[in-house]
Formats: structure tokens, sequence, C-alpha cells
């Protein structure tokens, strides 16, 4: 478990010694942790990158963006999302393979809270499974190939998912959709696990490259912030209270680098200060849920 400090100081020295010029694509990285973490890498990379924000807020990529270091060889931009529909999800990636010629790292943070039950898309997916789930999925899998080409050049090739690493537990194989027994508890847990063997199994089938899974515990950003008017002084009476056991954003975003950054080749799944965890007993089967999690996925998201 590395401090604060330790973690600025090591993501600090992995940009000074490399020479790539790194393609970096944030989903979800319009506000909270996905935000901060795109500000920590232009930062680190002193301009030198090329960062990709994907989101559906334009007026906040663009205030981020217009907060970036410049450098001769700065490349920043926004691409809109609306990643709760696997369509967009596409259209998206298309337009990425069509133009880009590598991709060093994907850090994917979409997500929703709310108190709703089931709440289907148009596609007949679950609105929080798409965002903390499919979406996830779709992009690592449709930008493999961008990925790829970055790991045969000789730089780095990692994908960063933001949920809860090692919390999920158990899952039914056969409602993964939760289309028959859903609850709020459930599709938490569910979303968790489904992240877990997600990172497996594309390790299993890319094993070269990185597959991270890290949970970032309790972060303030505006998704904790409610709306309604007549919540809002409690919000601040609870975030003062909780300040010593929460992360700012920045901060958080500070153990995702680190993250992202030293992880090598394989499936890892780490903690919320980067801490090595170990996936769950509790997962029976675990090769057979993998599996079966993937062939359902592909069905889900027609690939």
């Amino acid at each position: 478990m590395l401090s604060l400090s330790a973690a600025r100081i090591a993501n600090a020295t992995h940009f000074t010694t490399s020479k790539s010029h790194p393609v970096a694509l944030f989903i979800g990285g319009t506000s909270g942790i996905g935000e901060a973490a795109a500000r920590a890498m232009a930062r680190y990379t002193k301009g030198d990158s090329h960062i990709i924000i994907c989101g559906r807020n334009r007026e906040a990529a663009d205030n981020i963006i217009s907060s970036f270091p410049e450098h001769p060889q700065s490349q920043y931009e926004f691409v809109a999302c609306d990643a709760s529909l696997m369509k967009n999800v596409k259209t998206v990636t298309s337009d990425l393979l069509s133009r880009l010629q590598k991709l060093n790292y994907i850090v994917l943070s979409p997500g929703i809270l709310t108190m709703r039950g089931r709440t289907e898309t148009e596609e007949g997916i679950d609105q929080k499974l798409a965002l903390h789930y499919y979406a996830r999925w779709k992009f690592i899998h449709d930008l493999l190939p961008l990925l790829r080409n970055a790991k045969d050049a000789g730089e780095d090739a990692k994908v960063l998912t933001v949920l809860g690493a090692g919390r999920g537990g158990e899952i039914d194989l056969e409602d993964l959709g939760l289309k028959k027994n859903y609850t709020l508890a459930k599709v938490a847990g569910a979303a968790e696990t489904y992240n877990d063997l997600m990172i497996e199994e594309f390790s299993s089938r890319e094993p070269d490259l990185t597959f991270t899974h890290i949970t970032p515990g309790v972060v303030l950003t505006p998704l904790l912030t409610p709306k309604q008017w007549y919540l809002k002084p409690l919000s601040f009476i609870l975030s003062t209270a909780l300040r010593p056991f929460v992360f700012s954003a920045d901060e958080c975003a500070e153990y995702l680098l680190q993250s992202l950054l030293y992880d090598k080749s394989g499936a890892f799944m780490r903690g919320t200060k980067a801490q090595l965890l170990y996936p769950p007993a509790s997962i029976s089967g675990r090769d057979e849920a993998r599996q079966k999690l993937w062939d359902h996925t592909l069905r889900s998201v027609d690939v």
C-alpha cells in the first residue's frame, strides 16, 4: 500500500523516463474521478500526450481541456457519447479505430447513482448495468486492435476500470442481465463481479496486455452531491464529517494512475490505495462464470 506522496513521485517518474507520446482515452472523463485522472495525466506528461475525453458534457470537457498544459505535441479532444447505449459506443469506437494508430491507456469510470429500480434502455439493458459493465466491455473489446498496436511497438497498452474490485461476490449465472430478480443491492454487486471477471477474461485472451480493476473508495465527486436543494445542507455536513475517511478526486486520481502505469501484463484487482487484492473465493465455478458472462455479453451488445 503506497502513501499518497509515494504515488505522486512514482507517477511523475514514469512519464519523466518514458519517451513515448501516450494516447489516453478517459471514458466518463467530464467529471469526478475520470476528470481528475485526465488532469493528472496531462500534468505529468507536461502536455506531451494525446488525451481524449469521452462523455456527454461538451462544455465541461472544453473547460477541462482549456486547463491542460500546452506543448508542441499536445493533442486534446472531446468525443461525445451517451455510453448507456451500445450503438453510441460502437459509433465512437468505429471513429477511433478509423483515425488512431494506437491507444496506450483506457480509463473507464462512467456511472450513475440512482435509487430507481430496473430502468431499461431502448436496447433492453438496465441503465446502471449498461454504464457500469456492458459499455466498458464494449469499449475494451472494440479498441483492442489499438492497444495491440501500442504493445507491438513496445509501449504501454493498459486498461483500468474503476468500480469495486473484489467486492461483488456470487452472481446468478442464469440471470446475468438481472431481468428476473432485480434489486439495487444485486445490481451493484453484479456489476462489481462482472468487472472482475471481465478483466480476467480479457487477460486470458490478450495475456501480454494489462487489465486492472480498482476500488476507488469513497470519493468526494459531483456524483455524491444531491440535486435537490433541501438535501444539499445534509450533503455538506456528511462530507465534512467524513473527510478524514474519504478521498478527494485528485487524491484518488494519483492511486488510479499508479495502478494504471505500474501493473505489468495480466489481470489485477486493486484497492483504494492501489494495494493488490486477490480474487474473492466466494465466486464458485469462476472459469465457468467467466465464459458464461462473456457469451452473454456478446449476445447483449451485438458486436
